[in-house]
């Protein structure tokens, strides 16, 4: 049976998997043994990757491109853009074409997309939904390595000592790297790990030290650690003198940050503070491991900048174990910025100073350049709703849900003349588009990833698509020929675009810049098919790629020194009675959902938006867990389930990012963030809106099971899962139902039905058949906590031999339990159950019930329920 190898198309670690096909049909789907980002390990996600494959909802995937509600060809609709483009260009400048693209993009992708933009139609407005996950770090790296490159690999993650974990929920976010660290640890005992997170995580089961400071206080802290280090000799004062610039301006910077004002300015117990402080000063192998926690703030360039002060200061990098690492959210966010993906940005990691321009221009042989930076993505939607830009292609991205402000967003949408999207399925964003696109999806699409390590991998195509559904960059390419542009875009194949992207890093480099792949510009056909993980840069001198950087002491700064930024920490501030909002990530959910929705697996762990709230502020507002609640303030409002939680801090509140209008109704998080951006990155402040809540209550809360969708429009609330044998929707409504003829109404065959009422909390439950099968099973309820849980139905459904009917039907079957292990289906009933029965470790969990054994992600919540049953 062939095997194909490629790269997971989920977050930056960048793992490599395994592909068994036989005759266009995919078999299995494994983790690759030797590929160095994972080494044999998948998480939750990339464990269902056959699964997601296999789970897109009939008449979903876009097959056919469709101009104006009518399918075309694809000479018909490249023709269509490339005469809106003319006209927009001849009507109101270059400047008001734009194009949005995406971390999920191949490189090859994003290189004809930015050599077309960039070096032919002749504006910058080119950006990246990267810019929302990661530019802040990008930002930092350039301000102090004067090039955007991460120094760190993941084998820094094995020998570390101590690793500080900012603004990252890995066990979530990155598990295989979290598994990493586990085991790391396993084998040294004298590891320690810090988290510093607003949050109790998951990621907690692994810390040694958690410090729960305020929202957005980071700043502080890593200000006070540097004065710390100044004071207690900690600094590494050669390194500082032979390697760095504008360490005295930082040390001036941090002097008034004390440990009492730092214990004050991030809400954190001064002890806590003075135990971080010793450790960093202790331990010379420090990884400072962050993400988006640091981010997406308004200040995160000067948070990260604070982080990689203190490695410059102790000379805590280039060397194993230590280093300021950044972790990316994407499988190709880095890709994407080797090609210019961000609107500041030229293509090899040159930006807009002349000697660049004309460089690239000359490489290009084009006709025009980009002589500025564009629109940044917050900026580039401002100027959509405002009316500048006229044309706007999107690929591979849904901004209608992920932007801040997403009803203006969506409103942008609505009045831009032309409207191009390219993607798989249909999504919130293709609702607005005038020009639809049908893209090859993972395992259809052929082409190169880096991740978070530099690490260059290749993306192989196993399968066929589907209808004329075709690459990025050949769509791309369709145009540019259809511009006038044939001769500057003859590709053929992707290897053809990777080789002249990698003689592009080299070209007129002579070491001046960092990124460079020079060595694999001479790559055959075969040899790039071929091409094995590689990290850059790959080089004459280094053909075998490039573990760690700075190791010499040598940088990318006008000096060739490392530079100290100094920055202003800024708190934010919510009034009395209102609440800062901080969002986020699941383990099993990716993005807006349009892949990993679709996967029972998948929604069974977390099926309904939900926000997290303290029990004390729960108390005093009348909240109960699993009531619905709705959290809003001037910009919108979102309704969610409850979740009352001592993980989250009194006065703060946290909701996941995942939920769009395909899947629940008042469900997009972002509307609730402000379009308020850092303003040396860009990137939005995602972290802190500043919300209310109340409860949501509707006169009666149902719960559908049903093999096909129902109709959704009828009610005032509605959320909708896939589970294994069909459909789960919860309604709210406040009209009388008769939910005995409603279930009669929703189906055009005969059906037999069971019925039982409490009269006492007005609870319902009514399951119908056909034949001898369960076709809709309906629970109804006053109080929507008392619901039974989405996993209990989903095996009932599944499986309704397994309780008697009599019992439910009398409400004596119980209903509440919840998933906890995606890959086998582990349940925590099943598990407190071996618990009780004398189990008394993961390994043994495992043996018996399988969970634990495969991706490891559930892991610290079978910890947490062996520790506190």
């Amino acid at each position: 049976m062939p095997e194909i190898l490629s790269t997971c198309p989920y977050c930056g670690v960048g793992c490599g998997v395994s592909v068994s096909v036989l005759d266009d049909d995919v078999k299995t789907v494994l983790a690759t043994p030797t590929h160095p980002a994972n080494y044999g390990r998948l998480c939750s996600k990339g464990s269902n990757l056959k699964e997601t494959l296999l789970s897109v909802r009939d008449g979903n995937r876009l097959t056919h491109p469709v101009v104006y509600g009518e399918a075309v060809s694809w000479s018909e609709a490249t023709q269509t853009i490339a005469r809106k483009i003319e006209q927009s260009i001849a009507q109101y400048g270059r400047d008001s074409v734009a194009f949005y693209l995406s971390g999920q993009l191949l490189t090859e992708d994003y290189y004809v997309a930015n050599k077309l933009m960039k070096g032919f139609i002749g504006t910058a407005n080119v950006d990246t939904n990267s810019r929302l996950c990661m530019s802040s770090a990008v930002a930092a790296y350039k301000r102090a390595f004067g090039s955007d490159s991460v120094p760190c690999c993941y084998e820094d993650l094995d020998v570390a000592d101590l690793i500080v974990l900012v603004g990252s929920n890995a066990a979530w976010t990155h598990p295989v790297l979290y598994q990493r660290m586990v085991a790391a640890k396993a084998n040294n005992p004298n590891m320690r790990v810090v988290s510093i997170d607003p949050r109790q995580t998951a990621t907690n089961d692994l810390v040694d030290l958690h410090l729960p400071l305020l929202p957005s206080t980071d700043g502080f802290l890593f200000q006070g650690l540097l004065r710390y280090l100044i004071q207690t000799d900690g600094i590494d004062q050669g390194y500082i003198d032979r390697h760095t610039d504008g360490f005295e301006a930082a040390a001036n910077s941090a002097e008034a940050m004390s440990l009492e004002r730092v214990s004050r300015e991030t809400g954190l117990d001064q002890s806590l503070v003075q135990t971080f402080f010793d450790w960093f000063l202790a331990t010379p192998k420090t990884v400072s491991f962050y993400s988006q926690g640091i981010n997406q703030s308004a200040t995160g360039t000067d948070k990260c900048n604070a982080i990689i002060n203190c490695h410059l200061a102790t000379g805590r990098l280039g060397y194993a174990g230590a280093g300021p690492f950044s972790i990316t959210g994407q499988p190709n966010a880095m890709g994407g910025r080797e090609v210019g993906g961000l609107a500041n940005q030229l293509a090899a990691h040159m930006d807009f100073s002349s000697g660049d321009i004309d460089r690239v221009q000359r490489f290009w042989n084009s006709p025009r350049i980009a002589n500025e930076a564009g629109l940044k993505a917050v900026d580039l939607f401002e100027a959509v709703a405002e009316g500048k830009i006229k044309v706007l292609w999107i690929m591979a991205t849904n901004p209608a849900v992920s932007l801040p402000n997403s009803n203006k967003i969506r409103a942008a949408l609505e009045i831009c003349p032309t409207v191009i999207v390219s993607d798989v399925t249909h999504t919130d964003t293709s609702d607005f588009a005038d020009i639809v696109l049908p893209a090859l999806g993972w395992g259809e699409k052929d082409g190169s990833v880096t991740n978070s390590e530099r690490r260059i991998s290749r993306q192989r195509a196993f399968r066929q698509a589907p209808g004329s559904a075709k690459a990025d960059w050949w769509a791309i390419t369709q145009v540019a020929h259809q511009l006038g542009f044939q001769e500057y875009f003859p590709y053929q194949s992707p290897h053809a675009i990777f080789v002249e992207h990698a003689a592009l890093s080299g070209f007129e480099n002579q070491g001046s810049r960092a990124f460079d792949i020079s060595g694999l510009s001479d790559l055959s056909e075969l040899e790039y098919q071929e091409l094995t993980p590689i990290q850059w840069p790959v080089t004459a001198t280094h053909p075998q790629g490039t573990d760690r950087l700075f190791e010499d002491g040598q940088f990318y700064t006008a000096s060739g020194r490392a530079q100290f930024v100094s920055g202003k920490p800024k708190k934010i501030q919510a009034k009395k009675a209102e609440f800062i909002l901080n969002t986020g990530r699941l383990r099993d959910q990716w993005h807006t959902m349009t892949r990993t929705g679709a996967v029972p697996a998948l929604t069974v762990h977390d099926p309904l938006p939900f926000v997290q709230i303290n029990p004390e502020d729960a108390l005093t507002l009348g909240i109960k867990h699993h009531q619905f609640v709705q959290v809003s303030n001037v910009l919108g409002r979102v309704v969610m389930r409850a979740e009352v939680s001592q993980s989250i801090a009194s006065g703060q509140l946290f909701s996941p990012i995942h939920w769009n209008q395909q899947f629940a109704t008042h469900a997009v998080v972002c509307n609730l963030i402000e379009s308020v951006v850092d303003p040396v990155s860009g990137q939005p402040e995602s972290k802190a809106a500043i919300v209310a809540i109340e409860p949501y209550d509707c006169g009666q809360w149902v719960y559908v099971v049903s093999r096909a969708p129902i109709d959704k429009h009828a009610w005032v609330y509605w959320a909708e899962s896939v589970v294994d044998a069909g459909l789960a929707t919860l309604v709210g409504t406040n009209a009388k139902v008769d939910w005995r003829q409603w279930v009669l109404n929703t189906s055009d065959s005969d059906l037999t039905i069971t019925q039982y009422q409490n009269p006492i909390d007005e609870s319902e439950v009514i399951a119908a058949y056909q034949q001898d099968q369960l076709e809709i099973l309906l629970f109804v309820a006053v109080d929507a906590s008392r619901l039974p849980s989405l996993t209990w139905l989903n095996q009932l459904y599944a499986n309704p031999q397994l309780v008697p009917w009599s019992d439910l039907l009398r409400g004596e079957a119980g209903g509440a339990d919840e998933l906890i292990c995606s890959c086998f289906g582990t349940t925590r009933k099943a598990i407190e159950l071996s618990i009780d029965g004398g189990t008394s470790s993961i390994e043994e969990l495992s043996s018996t019930l399988g969970c634990g054994s495969k991706c490891g992600s559930c892991k610290p919540e079978l910890n947490y329920l062996i520790a506190n049953r």
